[in-house]
């Protein structure tokens, strides 16, 4: 069974082009797949789903399309965070806050808080996040502590209580992780979807859980 499920959620502004729409409909169209995603993994009795929706890199858009993300984000993470709380349900958001407008930093600590007592299934954002800018910000700390080890380096991951992730799943047919959760995914099972993130159902997370139930995780041995 999984316990956590990544999602490299890709292909918003391709959907939206493919529809005639303007690549802001994509990522709009996103947060209901999240939304519907979030509940068909908590009905499986997934523990933690985590999605990459920004990268590090992806600053390097155009100034119109971060400028709506970034607004996006902002009006819609402390409607989202009461939602989640009031199904006992838990977001947190892994990546860095440097680029970050202040406004938005304190919406995100805010909508942390609102769920951090709740013992619901998990929900990670990867914010303005880069998997290897996460190890050095780990190793970093380990290094002012005096040590650097596997053990040390996870402790300070970005919320360390979150689990290695058992599958990841990248939609829109690149068959590529783009630096996601890699201490995390160390030992994941990988699936490649051709469809859009906008289009992924309920019914694409019974598929997820099918695929990963067929497979054999050796861990090497």
């Amino acid at each position: 069974m999984i316990t956590h499920l990544g999602i490299i959620a890709d292909g918003n502004r391709r959907w939206a082009k493919e529809h005639g729409l303007p690549s802001i409909e994509g990522h709009k169209k996103g947060l209901d797949a999240i939304e519907e995603l979030v509940d068909a993994a908590e009905k499986a009795g997934i523990k933690y789903i985590t999605f990459y929706v920004f990268s590090t890199e992806n600053w390097g858009r155009s100034a119109a399309e971060v400028a709506y993300i970034m607004k996006l984000a902002e009006s819609k993470i402390i409607s989202y965070a009461e939602k989640m709380q009031a199904r006992n349900g838990k977001m947190v958001i892994l990546g860095s806050k440097e680029k970050v407008s202040p406004k938005l930093v304190s919406a995100i600590e805010k909508a942390e808080r609102i769920t951090e007592n709740c013992t619901g299934i998990t929900v990670g954002f990867c914010f303005n996040y880069g998997g290897e800018q996460e190890i050095v910000d780990a190793a970093k700390i380990s290094a002012n502590e005096g040590e650097i080890t596997s053990e040390s380096i996870r402790k300070h991951l970005y919320h360390p209580e979150i689990p290695d992730i058992d599958m990841v799943v990248r939609t829109s047919g690149e068959e590529r992780i783009s630096g996601f959760m890699l201490w995390r995914a160390s030992y994941a099972e990988f699936m490649f979807l051709k469809k859009y993130f906008p289009e992924m159902t309920g019914k694409d997370l019974e598929g997820i859980i099918k695929e990963y139930d067929s497979r054999s995780r050796r861990f090497g041995k």
